[in-house]
């Protein structure tokens, strides 16, 4: 069994894959100060709804979290009896980065790139929203060649609530008026349209830079709902990231650290 683990800033994903299908997906609240036996507990009993063994052959990581990766490869040691292998480059997986510097570029990013050229041919334009809204590019010869990074859309909501006393907290929707009529449809409005505009307008000079036949792929916790916002964006996977990483797992020799 391999097991992929994408540690982000917010959620903790983990996947296990039987080498034929990913047979369980979890995903938790991510928690630094949490200890390898705290996370084996939380794990046990979804395991065993899922009637799998605490074990793997196979361990393979993205972190953007370095306190907590060393809490999942003790994890890894002391209960899957697997050494887990972290994804940081890459160099180590075959993947060509054209970024300054190359090792430069978040585990996850690469990873989101791997799963993105495992879906479809190059080029790609991969959005991923989580904590950060992140653009990835991928060229036609299948080469990282670099991308953006924004605020995700819940950071930008509560900086605003917290330090407005009066706005109230508002459904991610553009269902009403682009002038709106009252306080929540002018904070959908502005908000969540102005975040959508944002996410167009890259993928628009992405695509000048790419070409015009760049597929666009989301993931991310709220990608499924801008996949419907979006009009540029083609698909979602919600695995992308996990995906990426079984890719990896597959490049990866005991050598290549």
């Amino acid at each position: 069994m391999l097991w992929a683990i994408d540690i982000g800033n917010t959620q903790t994903v983990v996947g296990i894959h039987d080498g034929e299908a990913w047979r369980a997906h979890y995903r938790f609240e991510s928690d630094s100060l949490r200890t390898e036996d705290e996370w084996i507990a939380l794990l046990k009993p979804l395991l065993d709804l899922h009637q799998l063994e605490v074990r793997a052959t196979q361990v393979v990581l993205a972190s953007v979290v370095p306190s907590a990766t060393t809490t999942w490869k003790r994890l890894a040691d002391r209960y899957l009896q697997a050494e887990a292998w972290e994804l940081r480059t890459g160099q180590q997986v075959g993947l060509e980065v054209v970024y300054h510097p190359a090792d430069g570029v978040g585990a996850d990013r690469i990873a989101n790139a791997l799963g993105g050229l495992a879906l479809a041919d190059p080029p790609l334009i991969l959005v991923d929203f989580g904590t950060a809204t992140t653009l990835d590019a991928v060229d036609l010869r299948g080469a990282y060649v670099g991308g953006a990074i924004m605020t995700g859309i819940e950071v930008s909501m509560q900086a605003l609530f917290q330090r407005t006393a009066k706005l109230p907290m508002i459904e991610l929707s553009v269902a009403g008026p682009v002038i709106g009529k009252t306080t929540t449809e002018a904070l959908q409005s502005g908000l969540v349209r102005g975040y959508v505009g944002a996410i167009e307008a890259l993928i628009q000079a992405f695509r000048t830079e790419l070409g015009d036949d760049a597929r666009v792929i989301a993931t991310g916790g709220l990608g499924k709902k801008f996949r419907d916002l979006c009009p540029s964006i083609e698909s979602y996977d919600e695995w992308l990231t996990l995906e990426g990483l079984r890719v990896a797992a597959s490049r990866w020799s005991p050598g290549a650290r």
